[in-house]
């Protein structure tokens, strides 16, 4: 059975690399109308989301047309503060992992560099003043929803990267707990039986021994 309010969107704020394409194919499997990463690229949707144009989001024909959302920018900074006043009845869903694990697989996913575009990922992982001081005559407004992979990432900036990372997953379950504990749900990415309980927050008939996994590459 499907999740009874069909109406209702359904945001994933996992961080990138966490499992989010997963979660997309899960709910694609069961029926659901999901955006994922072509969606948000052919939309501009995180260009928008860093330039504060959030209405441009919500009012676009992909939003409208979709019900479960994966991949950027909803699991940006704190975008989910903002989507869960826009949309009160919304649910949420938060899969973490092993911050090491999470780190070698960012590492991995450009060899080395950051991922997508730099401006946009030095602000949302705290290495703005490295980018001015790098490429301080750059345009960077103007090529912003390129992807570039300008900086570095390596085992120099792990513990810089898992700090934020558990810091942000942490403020996201303190936010829910206090604002909405029913709205959010969150899972282990290595926890075996985290499909099953997705299926159950969601009222979904899950098959015996279903599983997906869908490793999305760059």
């Amino acid at each position: 059975m499907l999740f009874k309010t069909k109406a209702s969107k359904i945001f994933c704020l996992s961080f990138q690399r966490t499992g989010t394409t997963s979660v997309g194919q899960f709910f694609k499997d069961f029926g659901y109308k999901v955006a994922g990463y072509d969606s948000h690229r052919s939309s501009d949707w995180s260009v928008k989301r860093f330039l504060g144009d959030y209405e441009s989001i919500f009012k676009s024909k992909d939003f409208k047309n979709h019900q479960v959302f994966e991949d950027n920018p909803w699991w940006e900074t704190d975008f989910y503060k903002v989507l869960y006043h826009r949309f009160p009845d919304a649910k949420f869903i938060l899969f973490t992992r092993d911050a090491d694990k999470w780190f070698d697989s960012m590492i991995s996913h450009s060899k080395g560099k950051t991922l997508g575009n730099t401006f946009r990922h030095a602000s949302i992982y705290n290495r703005k003043e490295e980018f001015y001081s790098t490429f301080s005559n750059k345009d960077y407004y103007k090529t912003i929803g390129s992807i570039d992979n300008l900086l570095d990432i390596n085992e120099t900036h792990r513990l810089h990267y898992k700090t934020l990372y558990n810091l942000r997953n942490k403020e996201v379950i303190d936010f829910f707990n206090a604002v909405s504990p029913g709205s959010l749900f969150t899972a282990q990415l290595e926890d075996t039986d985290k499909w099953k309980r997705l299926a159950a927050f969601f009222n979904i008939d899950l098959p015996v021994n279903y599983q997906v996994h869908v490793n999305k590459s760059k």
